[in-house]
């Protein structure tokens, strides 16, 4: 971590800690904001008390982060379109993410203020996709190639549909309980328990489902929401200190060799499927002399772009050997490579099998832009895991007795936080990011349908209200605060 600040000029050293500041912020409100909806049941239900459980949520949330990957960050990072990636400057690198962080920290603390649900997902999302758009109408550009449309809409998909499978699997995880063991001590609420049995605590096995379940959603919670700020930081390292952070520096030969050979494999899969790719690449019609100064993707200048990565990486055995402005170089490259490859993997006509060819493909070219350093994601790990473990009554609150007509039994706990941790899990695995606040929230009240407790339609009004206003605000406060940092910079 030491050669970080290695050469740089004081503002840019100054800026540099203020923004890893900004985001390790985010994080930490991000623990507490979000890590409340983990622990609302376990501690609702009484199953573990309020110090142990957000302690013990703080510690799976940090091995979350720590094992997680970084597939969901760039897919939080590949929001924000590619020309946008490789032409960051550090102006507009430092407008960028002060503007998208403002933004976002200051909607989660409204929400977790007045105790409200709300998504931090969303508010990152809401945040990176109103940069996007600012940049887009500041330059020029058509508003269609301000933001990359097709992540931005995997990622709704995921968002939108998670909730709702949360909702309908809660409540027929419950229901199945109830045809299971219609007459068990976990469909009591906590008061119930307490007057008719004189316990305090959950029968022994539904006191350790929740135990259990509760942990894994703070875990899954950790790996999906903890790479959204690992995501974060690889964006305000590359924008600012580019000739670092471009490339991992850490790469071995092998990998090198591997992303060189990939560029060697791609040309020839598109000379092998030129019949239906060749007027969508130009195929043998463009050179390397087309390449523009100001760097752009465009799947026409395909085989020039591949011709001159290769050439920048021929006898190369270590990315320390290229100077810093061949580094940015071989990065725009590779990015704009993996964007086009993307492109044609939609595009009709091809197979199935040649499909599942250029994925592996795409996965070798950005084996060495696509990390994060070590101490990266052990200082988000450390952000969220004691962010978790403040601020976390307001929330625990609403879940519990605020969203039905009746307080919450064990058996919806287990239902719902079972429901949560399974999906969360999915999403990760398909480096999806989605809200562990929405899937959480939309399991108790599936639970509570079930159940026939009903909802609270004020609290629930709330919620929706947050969830519906949450991407529209942070959009619009972070394209005006992106506008006004642009305007300053000139």
């Amino acid at each position: 971590m030491i050669e970080l600040f290695s050469g740089l000029d004081a503002w840019v050293l100054v800026s540099l800690l203020l923004a890893l500041t900004f985001v390790l912020a985010f994080e930490f409100i991000n623990g507490f904001h979000d890590t409340a909806n983990a622990v609302a049941t376990v501690i609702y239900t009484k199953a573990m008390p309020p110090h142990l459980a957000v302690f013990f949520s703080g510690v799976f949330n940090f091995l979350g982060v720590l094992l997680g990957g970084v597939g969901v960050a760039y897919a939080i990072v590949h929001l924000l379109p590619v020309e946008l990636l490789i032409n960051v400057n550090t102006g507009h690198g430092l407008a960028m993410v002060f503007s998208l962080l403002a933004a976002a920290i200051t909607w989660n603390l409204g929400t977790w203020y007045f105790g409200i649900p709300a998504s931090s997902s969303h508010t990152l999302i809401g945040s990176i996709l109103g940069v996007g758009l600012a940049n887009a109408l500041i330059n020029d550009i058509p508003l269609g190639d301000g933001v990359n449309w097709q992540k931005a809409i995997d990622i709704a998909m995921s968002l939108v549909i998670s909730p709702m499978a949360g909702f309908a699997v809660a409540a027929l995880v419950l229901i199945g309980l109830k045809w299971w063991r219609p007459l068990s001590k976990m469909h009591k609420t906590p008061e119930q328990r307490r007057k008719l049995d004189d316990k305090k605590h959950p029968p022994f096995w539904n006191r350790l489902v929740l135990v259990v379940s509760a942990m894994g959603v703070s875990f899954v919670h950790g790996s999906n929401d903890g790479q959204k700020g690992i995501g974060l930081i690889m964006l305000v390292l590359i924008g600012i200190v580019p000739a670092k952070f471009v490339l991992d520096l850490n790469s071995t030969t092998y990998q090198i060799e591997r992303t060189r050979d990939a560029t060697l494999h791609m040309s020839q899969f598109y000379q092998r499927n030129a019949a239906t790719l060749g007027e969508f690449l130009a195929l043998g019609k463009a050179k390397s002399s087309d390449l523009p100064e100001q760097f752009s993707c465009n799947p026409q200048q395909t085989e020039p772009t591949i011709a001159a990565l290769q050439s920048s990486l021929q006898g190369v055995t270590d990315y320390h050997s290229l100077s810093a402005d061949k580094r940015v170089e071989v990065r725009r490259y590779l990015l704009c490579l993996d964007d086009t490859a993307k492109k044609v993997g939609k595009l009709p006509g091809l197979e199935a099998r040649e499909k599942a060819d250029l994925e592996k493909l795409r996965k070798d070219l950005t084996a060495t832009t696509e990390y994060a350093p070590f101490w990266v994601i052990v200082a988000v790990a450390l952000a969220l895991g004691l962010g978790t473990m403040v601020g976390w009554k307001r929330v625990v609150l609403t879940v519990g007795e605020k969203i039905g007509k009746q307080g919450m039994t064990y058996a919806q706990g287990m239902s719902a936080q079972i429901t949560a941790a399974c999906a969360i899990g999915m999403a990760n695995v398909f480096a999806l990011p989605v809200s562990t606040t929405h899937v959480l929230s939309s399991g108790v009240a599936g639970t509570m349908v079930a159940n026939k407790s009903g909802l609270q339609g004020g609290t629930v009004k709330t919620i929706l209200l947050a969830w519906v206003l949450t991407l529209p605000t942070s959009m619009g406060l972070a394209a005006g605060l992106f506008w006004l940092a642009s305007k300053a910079i000139g």
